[in-house]
């Protein structure tokens, strides 16, 4: 602690007064030589990490102002589809997802309805979080064509996981089964390599 209060405590005393100064460096000569000593390299850090180049991932724009400061601002008509229900939607989905998630492997059962409709929940919860990425950082005035490629995107991609987990569901053991085979798959292989080098 006191190592790092002595800079701040040297920089005070010599922007102190001369006559507080005076007695400040007289008592403390060495204290003040070391401290000039190491001040260098410390300046060069800095300055090192000052003149770094700046990457900024959409450069700013120029600064324009719409109209002038007396006109009145736009207030887009009240729409509660658009602010509580839509915000109660996503907490419901977000608090469902935890029992719905621990189910299956609470209990035991490997019901397809149970599975459907956690696929489901996963894969609309994961729209709305990629809807909202895109809708914060992508806005249509700046950027509309990136904007529409990738809310596209998204309904593709809702599209094509559906589809996956769809076949997963039909033409394999499912996403409850595979996920226990896979959290199982280490400890088979451990107990029959331990197994068999027991019998050997």
């Amino acid at each position: 602690m006191a190592s790092a209060l002595r800079p701040a405590i040297l920089r005070h005393a010599l922007g102190a007064p001369a006559s507080t100064r005076a007695l400040t460096t007289s008592a403390l000569p060495a204290f003040r030589a070391h401290h000039l000593a190491q001040r260098s390299p410390l300046a060069l850090q800095r300055a090192t990490f000052q003149t770094s180049t700046k990457r900024a991932i959409l450069p700013a724009l120029p600064q324009v102002i719409r109209g002038t400061v007396n006109d009145p601002v736009t207030v887009r008509d009240a729409d509660p589809t658009h602010g509580s229900y839509h915000w109660t939607f996503e907490r419901i989905l977000s608090a469902g997802l935890i029992p719905i998630t621990l189910a299956p492997f609470a209990a035991g059962s490997l019901s397809p309805v149970l599975d459907g409709a956690l696929i489901g929940m996963i894969i609309v919860h994961s729209y709305i979080g990629f809807e909202s990425i895109i809708t914060d950082y992508l806005p249509k005035w700046r950027v509309p064509i990136t904007r529409r490629i990738l809310e596209w995107g998204n309904v593709l991609a809702v599209f094509v996981v559906g589809w996956g987990y769809y076949e997963f569901e039909t033409n394999d053991v499912g996403l409850t089964e595979g996920i226990k085979r896979i959290w199982r798959a280490g400890s088979s292989s451990s107990s029959s390599s331990s197994s068999s080098s027991l019998t050997s």
